[in-house]
């Protein structure tokens, strides 16, 4: 299976509030999403891991050219380093908590698929160019 999602850092110490690995990934929507673990409480004196999948806010990725960069930083488009995704009080959006998966690598495997939709559904640009010489052809660039 092929890896649309790109990963752009892992940390296993994170300002988080969770004690378990984060993973950063930059999808072809251009946003980077994160993926982490935290504990649930089941009725009494009972816990179990759920997989959270979140959205950052506060950066863009180019997808192509595989740069991160900030938002709000427009006029000077300067990429960052993958390190900086994982900063104090980031701002997430939790996009879903799933409780059925059982590892990272499960995890990876639905948000991989997102960015596989995502990266299919993108237009291609297609330009066609006429031939000077025979007005009958087209040419396909």
């Amino acid at each position: 299976m092929k890896n649309y999602a790109k990963l752009i850092h892992k940390s296993n110490i994170t300002f988080l509030p969770t004690n378990f690995p984060v993973q950063f990934f930059g999808l072809p929507d251009g946003k980077v999403y994160l993926i982490y673990a935290r504990f649930y409480e089941i009725k009494f004196d009972r816990s179990d891991l759920e997989f959270v999948l979140a959205e950052h806010a506060e950066f863009f990725y180019n997808y192509d050219d595989e740069k991160l960069f900030l938002f709000g930083n427009q006029g000077v488009q300067k990429p960052m380093y993958s390190e900086m995704v994982d900063k104090m009080n980031p701002k997430i959006k939790i996009l879903k908590v799933n409780r059925e998966f059982n590892s990272f690598a499960e995890a990876f495997i639905q948000l991989n698929k997102k960015a596989k939709d995502l990266f299919h559904k993108k237009p291609e640009i297609i330009k066609i160019v006429s031939n000077e010489e025979n007005q009958n052809q087209l040419s396909i660039a």
